[in-house]
């Protein structure tokens, strides 16, 4: 699939037990993209992951659930996963979810979510953080650390400006 026809997925990485101010911000992180045409991807739980998926499909948008199980278990997928690929992974799972998106969000988290910001990284794929893992990768390996936000406001805002500036369907959108 080119580049040009691929619809742009962001990742939401975060936590199952999330706090209620991440799943908030989360649920808004879905919801703005889904209004801007991406595709929400998330680990398919619950937390962050259900947050960002519900926003999404209350916003008319697609979500996509990166599970770790065989078949449905213990909250995965969560209710608002539309397409659920089941790897039966476990954890190596979190390679698919980077490598699959345009740019990554990741909202809290634990030690599961930092291994998302590490192949992120590795990958060549944006991450912004928001009250998660702040990391910066050590001279001179030229990589782009991720961008962090401790104010929602400011991360909605970049964001949207973010989403706006790649459409569905691979291309830019055209300056005003």
């Amino acid at each position: 699939m080119s580049e040009a026809t691929r619809l742009p997925v962001l990742a939401v990485l975060g936590a199952a037990d999330a706090t209620a101010d991440e799943e908030q911000v989360a649920e808004a992180v879905g919801a703005l993209a889904a209004r801007r045409g991406w595709v929400v991807l998330t680990g398919g739980g619950p937390g962050v992951m259900a947050a960002a998926s519900r926003g999404a499909v209350a916003a008319g948008g697609l979500t996509l659930g990166i599970l770790p199980n065989e078949r449905p278990d213990a909250g995965y997928p969560n209710p608002w996963v539309r397409i659920g690929v089941f790897t039966g992974a476990g954890s190596a799972r979190n390679a698919f979810n980077v490598l699959s998106a345009t740019l990554c969000v990741a909202i809290g988290g634990g030690a599961g979510t930092l291994s998302e910001i590490a192949l992120a990284l590795k990958a060549g794929v944006p991450v912004w953080c928001w009250h998660s893992w702040q990391v910066q990768p050590p001279p001179p390996h030229g990589r782009t650390p991720p961008r962090i936000f401790e104010d929602r406001r400011a991360l909605l805002e970049a964001l949207d400006v973010q989403l706006q500036e790649r459409v569905p369907g691979g291309g830019t959108r055209a300056p005003a």
